[in-house]
């Protein structure tokens, strides 16, 4: 939440998550706040250019392009979610569990995600929906799967480093059990980079679904699909070569914002610490300048209270029987004991 909090204070990070609730809206509502009918074919008005009855013209089918575009954003936008959603949930527990693998177990793990990350996106999920059939889940399942090693290897980095801390060490003396240590230690800290990584797989994801949909994998015609929209105006540049432009630029901004919203939350991640400690530094000072007492429990000079019982150092005797408020016997000076008088 503070890594969040901090991205929202830049400027960047406040435009990208607006054109991200724009088009998340569009997904949601696009199909009942299209003009028309986006299947609807009207022959008489083929290849028409944009007028008041079709603000981006017509297909060469005579379907409005508009509507198609706002059906299409839900089906490109939520294929996107759930190849990511799938990659997150194949690769994010299993890299947290990784540390406890033992090197055996690490070893083959990642010998297996090394596996998965020289397949290439589009062939592999050619191959599975040729086995599985040719429909969204299917493809989105494969590409999933090819998206979890990096999920796996992100959360694995950030989990190592965690898990040997001096806190987590301590936990397990305490006698913490490890489901514990990995909620509420590790996972809060590994949160933001999974965030990260989720805004980078969903351009990644988003790209790979309009190139499949491009292709014809996926959805069908005449189902509308960005990469589908793109496929269908190629073939008639000539009569209308500014229809690739609406779904291009739709692509565009999204993979951009949400390029842009990692870069801001990488970042904010990396300076997160300074900003909490000049915030801490403030409130002492504050505290000091109103006479409050100080970070170690009082003014400087006098004890600070207990801790769970324990008295502060301050206040511990420096021998038995002597007053612990009291002050500090005085030490006599250390050259009249060694002064030695010479014989006459």
């Amino acid at each position: 939440m503070n890594t969040l909090r901090a991205s929202l204070r830049v400027p960047v990070a406040r435009a990208a998550l607006a054109v991200l609730a724009l088009v998340l809206l569009l997904a949601l509502l696009g199909g009942r706040i299209a003009p028309a009918d986006p299947l609807a074919q009207d022959t008489a008005h083929i290849l028409g250019g944009p007028s008041a009855d079709h603000l981006l013209g017509t297909d060469y089918l005579g379907r409005d392009v508009l509507s198609r575009l706002l059906a299409g954003t839900g089906l490109s936008v939520l294929a996107a979610v759930e190849a990511v959603a799938v990659a997150a949930l194949l690769g994010v527990v299993p890299g947290l569990l990784s540390v406890r693998f033992g090197p055996a177990g690490s070893w083959l793990a990642l010998r297996a995600v090394d596996s998965l990350m020289t397949l290439p996106f589009t062939l592999f999920a050619i191959a599975a929906v040729g086995l599985l059939g040719n429909g969204l889940h299917q493809a989105m399942l494969a590409l999933g799967v090819l998206l979890a090693p990096l999920f796996f290897r992100v959360t694995r980095a950030a989990a190592l480093g965690l898990d040997r801390a001096q806190y987590v060490e301590a936990a397990e003396l305490m006698g913490a059990s490890r489901s514990w240590i990995l909620r509420v230690h590790i996972w809060r800290k590994v949160l933001p980079t999974v965030a990260v990584t989720t805004a980078h797989a969903l351009a990644t994801g988003l790209l790979t679904v309009s190139s499949l949909t491009f292709l014809g994998i996926g959805v069908q015609p005449p189902a509308p699909t960005w990469g589908g929209m793109l496929a269908s105006d190629l073939g008639f540049l000539a009569q209308q070569p500014w229809a690739p432009i609406p779904p291009a630029v739709l692509i565009m901004l999204t993979v951009g914002a949400l390029n842009l919203l990692a870069d801001v939350l990488a970042d904010s991640d990396r300076t997160g610490a300074a900003p909490a400690t000049a915030r801490a530094r403030r409130v002492a000072g504050r505290r000091a300048a109103s006479g409050g007492p100080s970070v170690q429990g009082g003014p400087s000079g006098q004890s600070g209270p207990s801790v769970r019982g324990v008295p502060s150092v301050q206040g511990v005797p420096s021998a038995p029987g002597a007053d612990s408020t009291g002050p500090a016997p005085s030490v006599p000076d250390r050259k009249e004991h060694d002064h030695v008088p010479h014989p006459a």
